[in-house]
């Protein structure tokens, strides 16, 4: 029996709708054909939460080591492209700067004062787009702190991001890529061996050398770097919008500064930054009803997983309030879960604080509607917003 019979709503589910609106097309195929064959995708997509925890959970059998996984062929293998034993032997030497306590008494100063200095430099105007003046800026300033790259500013780091991620999204897509990537991603890497000659320097790739070769600490630089900035700049934005989309849920906020944290849950879970996670099978198995073979691609919807029912009550409504917000699996699972997972609900928290006190009568332009796009990586492309500037 062909998969367009046997998963008819994965044969008509198209990559395009996906990234524009993916919402009720996922809750059908959640309720339907929870793990769906997908030709456009070439291979499955996993919806239902409990099928999704059992993929990233079992890196046996659902790996990410494969040569089809697009980052690790822009800067080789790293946390990220790696599973079992040589996947810990990477990520170790990372872990922990990122823990709860490491997090808050390391960045959290940093972090506010970045914050003071972008918004107190937006004040005056009124008005902004604020992905690019601010969470932008602000993402990208906090993993240039964390790296502690000798000689590197926010601006070179933004530059060597966005070379190294249209490589790796022109690969995605199946296209070649041009060699500003791997360009980049060389600049990074003589950046990193300057921060780790230096005496003097201070950083997390300097105690990470001493576990880990050097092209392996670069490697892993860019990692985070990547992810500090992309999927941060997507929680700050999100959760901007979110909260301006609901005036009754932004004025419980505004009423109750301890509801940021559940509305940064909350916006992970409806929204998150990060819409799907790759994995390929090392065998033939079975997951749900679906019969996988040995080296299929399978697609784990973070985003039809964060809305299931059997969890979530009354899922597609925003709700800083909700008590099981924290099931969201807007970072991943198992042993990918995302490492710098604390230090991006810090940056967003001070964030969402600082904005919502330091610029009054703060919504959404009307004129400049915004709405999250993306199949892999969901953010609104601009976030247009007006305050009561004072004079």
């Amino acid at each position: 029996m062909s998969t367009a019979v046997s998963f008819p709503l994965g044969a008509s589910t198209t990559l395009a709708e996906l990234a524009r609106d993916p919402h009720p097309r996922l809750a059908l195929m959640r309720a339907h054909e929870p793990v769906s064959w997908l030709p456009e995708l070439n291979g499955w997509l996993v919806t239902r939460r409990d099928l999704a925890l059992d993929v990233m959970r079992d890196s046996v059998t659902f790996t990410v080591d494969d040569p089809r996984f697009t980052t690790a062929q822009v800067v080789g293998p790293s946390m990220l492209s790696l599973d079992g034993a040589e996947h810990a032997r990477h990520r170790e030497p990372f872990a922990a700067p990122f823990r709860p306590r490491r997090v808050h008494e390391g960045f959290a100063g940093f972090i506010e004062r970045e914050t003071d200095r972008l918004v107190t430099a937006l004040e005056p105007a009124g008005a902004t787009e604020l992905r690019r003046s601010f969470a932008g800026p602000l993402a990208v300033a906090v993993v240039t702190e964390a790296l502690g790259l000798v000689g590197a500013t926010s601006d070179t780091v933004l530059s060597w991001y966005d070379a190294i991620v249209r490589s790796v999204s022109d690969l995605t897509a199946g296209l070649e890529a041009g060699p500003a990537g791997p360009a980049a991603y060389a600049r990074l890497r003589s950046a990193v061996e300057a921060t780790v000659a230096d005496r003097h320097a201070s950083s997390l790739l300097v105690s990470a050398a001493g576990q880990l070769e050097l092209s392996e600490v670069a490697s892993n630089a860019a990692v985070l770097m990547f992810g500090g900035i992309e999927t941060t700049e997507a929680m700050i934005t999100n959760a901007l919008l979110h909260l301006l989309q609901n005036p009754g849920q932004l004025a419980l906020v505004q009423d109750d500064s301890s509801l940021l944290d559940g509305a940064v849950e909350e916006s992970l879970r409806l929204e998150p930054g990060a819409a799907v996670v790759d994995r390929y099978a090392t065998r033939d198995t079975v997951l749900g009803s679906a019969a996988i073979r040995r080296g299929d691609l399978v697609s784990v919807s973070l985003t039809g997983a964060n809305r299931d029912p059997a969890v979530f009550t009354d899922p597609d409504r925003f709700d800083v309030r909700r008590a099981e917000a924290r099931l969201q699996l807007a970072f991943a699972h198992g042993p990918h879960h995302c490492l710098a997972a604390h230090l991006a609900r810090l940056e967003t928290r001070i964030a969402l604080q600082y904005l919502l006190r330091r610029l009054p009568g703060l919504r959404l332009d009307p004129e400049r509607p915004a709405t999250p796009y993306g199949l892999v990586f969901r953010k609104p492309d601009a976030l247009h917003v007006l305050w009561d500037a004072r004079t």
